[in-house]
């Protein structure tokens, strides 16, 4: 029996566009302005899926509302 794949604690930029449904634009403007964590190694930005839960149950209420 194959074991499911464990679920990802982090993604790439293009993929934390497609899961949220935002702009590369917009995500690294939320990046700036300390609305989404990332993590960096090396040049590789990753995007905790955590912080992207984290925006989306706050509903864009944060310091910079996400519009």
């Amino acid at each position: 029996m194959i074991d499911p794949q464990p679920e990802r604690i982090t993604v790439r930029i293009r993929e934390a566009c497609r899961m949220t449904g935002i702009g590369r634009s917009k995500l690294y403007e939320l990046i700036g302005a300390g609305e989404i964590e990332v993590v960096k190694i090396g040049a590789l930005t990753l995007v905790p899926v955590a912080s992207l839960r984290k925006l989306i149950e706050r509903g864009g209420q944060g310091a910079g509302d996400v519009k």
